[in-house]
């Protein structure tokens, strides 16, 4: 096996003294009655990115992967450059999970890639490599999450559900048809983590659901490298030849199931569909089923995350532009990817974040006067109030709602994307708030245990929708039912998630005037909701739709200053002479590196 360091202590010298926390004050106190063990929190951590290298040494040079040679490589890291994760961070990280979050979260998901990139030709990745690291980083999820059962071993607290990435397997981007060895040793590495009941789907595909909250909430743990454009073992999604059109065929089983089981879903991946321009991740069939099952599945789906891309954003995929059976006359032709090279990866994301600002710019843009999204009243309230406009301004409302599908813009759906603990920028953490109302006496994991078996009944129900035979575009919603959870706020919505960020080049300075180790944390980067500029009521798909048309404006009607949420302070950016006036393009652009680029970086990009 590997041998792996003792954590590194990376602490003040003074006593510690017990305070409370950056998240404790932003995410607020949650009373509970009775055991907290059996009540839920209404929160959950996405972790994504890792990429442990075993081989990195401190003071090496990042043109030589911080391997080796004289250079800059920091004790936790190097951001900014093509190096991956040290030891030290992963363990930092999660000691700060463990004395911050641990007794705060209802589940985890994580979106895949532990091991280090294929970098180094003097280190060259190997199958044992892969698998211990990927051990290694689910034995830290054990230590900071898992009880002791018998015989010593670990099983989880809580649900965390993990997902396979690009780097989880080797070759890197390459991942046959299943079953392979890379299902049969990711399933045993990940064992404490699959439902029983699932283990022949993820040894079979790589693919599998965990009830998160037991008959309320599943999460769906998607193979994205079935869908992945990089990966020269499949081919789409179109051809029942082909794994990811099973993808599908399950996954539409399993929302069907859930739809009619009174349950939601969170789906879960690796690689996110991102579409800028002529570029893409997803093989074209892939994102057009993908977007079409959303879209069917409205009522079900509260939200999909993402990483992959080490870049916070989310895309916005609009239901429109499915053309199902139909070949699209301008195919995508290049692929979006995370290249190692740090300046050509900067420029390239730069013109991908412009591509999709202007994708939303042309998004129907509400008529003056109507309110919609974060920063207003619900549609809704807006339909109940007395007619007292003139025809010609409701026709315009009644127009713009008829483009985007309704008062709750059903039209489009939306991906998040969370960037990486990697320092490509500064290490990242995301804490999801979800409501939980009526949930109170909720029947928890913990309470269940980690198997919760279906009864007889749906299990053959399973069975049933799996024999037949498909039609190619899955049922929509009843016309009878409700706005779903990622379009209205109800019982498990999205409510808003806390950025965090550990900014190594602080941590690092203070290391080296002190002479002596710095405090690491991760500080709260920015709040949904708190945030002077984003604002946002909540994560449903009018508030996303509200913020991508402010960031995609040229000069969008926003007077929020920048708020700085762990301080509780708010400051003013002084504007660069012949700068446009758009301070939420200028926060999403600084927030999808992590803030690591400065204002001489971000000049410029339109």
């Amino acid at each position: 096996m590997w041998t792996f360091l003792l954590p590194f202590a990376i602490a003040a010298a003074s006593p510690v003294v017990v305070q409370q926390s950056p998240q404790q004050e932003v995410l607020g106190e949650l009373e509970i009655n009775g055991s907290s063990a059996s009540k839920l929190h209404g929160r959950f951590l996405h972790i994504t990115d890792i990429h442990l290298d075993p081989f990195y040494e401190p003071g090496t040079s990042p043109r030589k992967s911080c391997h080796r040679g004289k250079g800059a490589a920091g004790l936790l890291g190097a951001p900014g450059e093509g190096c991956d994760s040290p030891e030290t961070l992963l363990n930092q990280t999660f000691d700060w999970i463990e004395r911050n979050l641990r007794d705060e979260i209802d589940f985890i998901v994580w979106t895949g890639d532990s091991p280090r990139h294929d970098n180094d030709e003097r280190h060259p990745r190997t199958e044992k490599q892969i698998e211990e690291l990927n051990q290694a980083v689910v034995d830290k999820f054990l230590e900071v999450f898992g009880k002791k059962k018998d015989g010593g071993q670990y099983k989880p607290a809580i649900p965390i559900v993990p997902n396979i990435g690009n780097n989880d397997v080797m070759p890197h981007n390459i991942f046959e048809k299943g079953p392979n060895k890379w299902t049969r040793k990711l399933g045993k590495i990940w064992r404490p983590f699959i439902p029983e009941e699932q283990r022949h789907t993820f040894l079979q595909w790589g693919w599998f659901c965990t009830e998160v909250i037991p008959r309320k909430l599943a999460v769906v743990s998607l193979n994205t490298m079935y869908f992945y454009d990089s990966n020269a073992a499949v081919d789409g999604c179109a051809s029942p030849s082909e794994p990811g059109y099973h993808h599908f065929e399950w996954l539409r089983v399993q929302l069907q199931l859930m739809r009619e089981r009174g349950m939601k879903a969170i789906l879960i991946g690796h690689v996110p569909p991102a579409r800028s321009g002529k570029r893409r991740n997803w093989d074209e069939s892939c994102w057009q089923k993908y977007t079409l099952w959303l879209h069917q599945y409205r009522d079900v789906v509260v939200g999909s995350m993402y990483g992959h891309m080490n870049l916070d954003h989310f895309i916005i995929q609009d239901s429109r532009e499915v053309t199902i059976g139909e070949v699209p006359e301008e195919m995508p032709i290049s692929r979006l990817d995370d290249d190692l090279n740090q300046t050509i990866t900067v420029q390239s994301k730069f013109s991908y974040l412009s591509n999709l600002r202007k994708e939303w710019a042309r998004l129907p843009s509400p008529p003056p006067g109507l309110k919609f999204g974060s920063n207003s009243e619900d549609l809704e309230g807006e339909k109940k109030k007395k007619k007292k406009k003139k025809k010609k301004k409701k026709n315009k409302k009644k127009q713009f709602l008829k483009k985007i599908g309704g008062p709750f813009a059903e039209r489009y759906s939306v991906s998040l994307v969370s960037p990486s603990v990697l320092p490509r920028y500064y290490p990242t953490l995301r804490v999801f708030e979800y409501n939980i109302t009526g949930l109170e006496h909720a029947v928890t994991w913990a309470d269940s245990g980690p198997h919760v078996s279906m009864d007889s009944a749906w299990i053959q129900r399973e069975a049933d929708l799996s024999k037949k035979k498909p039609s190619g575009i899955p049922s929509p919603p009843s016309k009878s039912a409700p706005p779903g959870p990622a379009y209205s706020n109800q019982p498990l919505t999205l409510l808003n998630y806390v950025q965090y960020y550990a900014n190594l080049t602080q941590i690092e300075t203070g290391a080296n005037q002190n002479d002596k180790p710095s405090a690491f944390e991760y500080d709260v980067e920015y709040h949904t909701h708190q945030d002077g500029i984003y604002h946002m009521r909540d994560l449903t798909m009018p508030s996303f739709f509200d913020l991508a048309t402010r960031i995609a404006g040229n000069n969008p009607e926003v007077t929020y200053e920048h708020a700085d949420v762990k301080k509780g302070k708010k400051k003013k950016k002084k504007k660069k002479k012949g700068s446009k006036d758009n301070k939420v393009w200028r926060a999403f652009l600084e927030r999808a590196f992590v803030g690591f680029l400065n204002d001489d970086n971000l000049d410029g990009v339109e």
